[in-house]
């Protein structure tokens, strides 16, 4: 009979054979114990180097779990508040106003930390065509890219501040839509803890966890594990440079930009000591990373009905999920598209990165691939599907 390792590995060769992806790799962790791995493919096609366990991927928005986890931290000290107003911390977020068909009109009040971490906050990414709010984000993330390698890069606080003198897209709690509350939590992180928001991390997370290939850039030292990024084409998978949310593709130089919800690179193993770590409720080695409460308290939250409906109608792929804390929460798994148990959590990324616990199960799914335009691929609930239909 074929092992899960075996099945997973046919899976992601196939996808390779049909260029799908230029390569990949999936780890699955059961009661603390490694039930399965998986490699297929190249980190770099035309340098024919082989996808492997240590290859660094870029999480993009499966960063965004990290940052949430940052701001427990601080809840827990008391430091920061999710009811407190987030121009309190960010003066760029004094007066903010809404984007409407006869031009602005004020908030009817300020975005607050909690909304930042529900996406609720009325912050939206670029690309909508439709969307005032969207259009702006866009012109502005090209004035941050812009000056990426410059002496005068835009800081995590000062985009920060850039984005709330933006219109929002509805007023703060009227909504749900995903955007960029993630990387102006990370700015009030920095602000209330009076260090970088990579510093931060590092200190009390990172090196705790001992997640020594994951941060905001890759050394040189280690730049050959950075594995390529690719886009599918009428003529097949071609290399992809572009910079993309204010991220430099290469990771080659600490960022002025610190994005809490999208710049950090990571290995497999790497993110999977922060996976188990929650699953653990909280507990790394002995060492209490969150309290269980507070984990209980992140991973367990759900949006409020009017926002839920939005959810809902806009965003296929979450269906039979809520959305808090930065990341999707399963609440109605027979309404998903794909093998699901009550009260998973997790988050993807946008060139295919997919993190997964299911406390339930005691499982932790990890996948990486770089692929532009990714998230969630049909290549990733097949391969879930075959994982839970085996351990769950």
């Amino acid at each position: 009979m074929e092992s899960l390792s075996g099945k997973l590995e046919q899976l992601l060769l196939q996808a390779v054979e049909n260029q799908e992806i230029a390569g990949a790799n999936i780890l699955i962790i059961q009661n603390g114990k490694e039930e399965a791995y998986a490699e297929a493919g190249y980190a770099d096609i035309e340098a024919k180097s082989l996808y492997r366990r240590d290859t660094i991927a870029r999480l993009y928005s499966m960063t965004k779990p990290v940052t949430s986890v940052a701001a427990m931290i601080l809840m827990e000290r008391g430091s920061l508040d999710p009811g407190a107003y987030v121009e309190d911390f960010l003066p760029g977020f004094h007066d903010a106003s809404v984007a409407g068909h006869e031009g602005r009109t004020p908030a009817r009040r300020p975005v607050r930390i909690c909304e930042l971490l529900n996406m609720t906050s009325g912050l939206v990414y670029g690309g909508d065509t439709s969307s005032i709010s969207s259009m702006e984000t866009e012109k502005l993330f090209r004035k941050i890219d812009k000056k990426l390698f410059k002496k005068e890069a835009f800081t995590t606080v000062e985009i920060a501040n850039s984005l709330g003198l933006l219109p929002l897209a509805f007023h703060p709690g009227d909504s749900w839509q995903y955007g960029t509350s993630a990387d102006v939590l990370g700015a009030v992180i920095e602000v209330i803890s009076g260090r970088t928001f990579g510093e931060f991390l590092k200190e009390e997370l990172l090196e705790p966890l001992g997640m020594k290939d994951t941060g905001f850039y890759v050394p040189e030292e280690k730049q050959c594990r950075l594995a390529k990024v690719y886009e599918r084409t009428g003529e097949g998978l071609i290399p992809y440079t572009g910079n993309h949310l204010g991220i430099s593709n290469s990771m080659i130089q600490p960022p002025a930009f610190e994005s809490g919800g999208a710049g950090l690179v990571s290995t497999l193993d790497d993110y999977e000591k922060f996976a188990s770590m929650l699953l653990a409720d909280g507990n790394h080695e002995g060492r209490q990373i969150l309290k269980p409460q507070t984990v209980h308290y992140m991973t367990q939250a759900e949006l409020l009905p009017w926002q839920q409906t939005v959810l809902e109608r806009d965003w296929e792929g979450l269906a039979g999920y809520t959305y808090a804390n930065l990341l999707r929460i399963a609440t109605r798994p027979r309404k998903a598209c794909m093998m699901v148990t009550e009260g998973e959590y997790g988050w993807d990324g946008w060139l295919g990165a997919y993190f997964a616990n299911s406390p339930k199960d005691k499982l932790t799914l990890l996948l990486t691939f770089q692929l532009k335009d990714a998230g969630t691929t049909s290549l990733t609930r097949r391969l879930k599907n075959v994982v839970w239909s085996e351990l769950c």
